[in-house]
């Protein structure tokens, strides 16, 4: 009997190990204000960190292909993340013509 109990334990605190790892989110300590051309080309998506939720700085998280670990960029970044990919999109629209 005692066993089960030991065991049932044992599980419990693991549970609840993993869980608690799990809730602790990832945030950006330090952004970077400039990002290089070649970078912001490959970059296939991005998030916003606030810095009115869990994090204490608001960031721009970039997912660039060919990185394992994501880029912490300034807020600011976006709009020019944004005109570059909006040239892009032309450029390929009148390649395709």
């Amino acid at each position: 009997m005692e066993l089960k109990v030991a065991f049932v334990i044992v599980c419990l605190w693991a549970l609840a190990v993993t869980s608690t790892e799990a809730g602790i989110p990832k945030c950006c300590i330090k952004t970077k204000g400039e990002i290089p051309f070649r970078m912001m080309v490959k970059v296939q998506g991005w998030t916003i960190q606030h810095s009115s939720g869990p994090c204490d700085i608001s960031a721009l998280i970039l997912r660039v292909k060919g990185m394992r670990k994501p880029v912490c960029a300034h807020p600011k970044v976006k709009t020019d993340l944004i005109m570059l990919q909006q040239r892009l999109k032309q450029k390929k629209q009148k390649a395709a013509y």
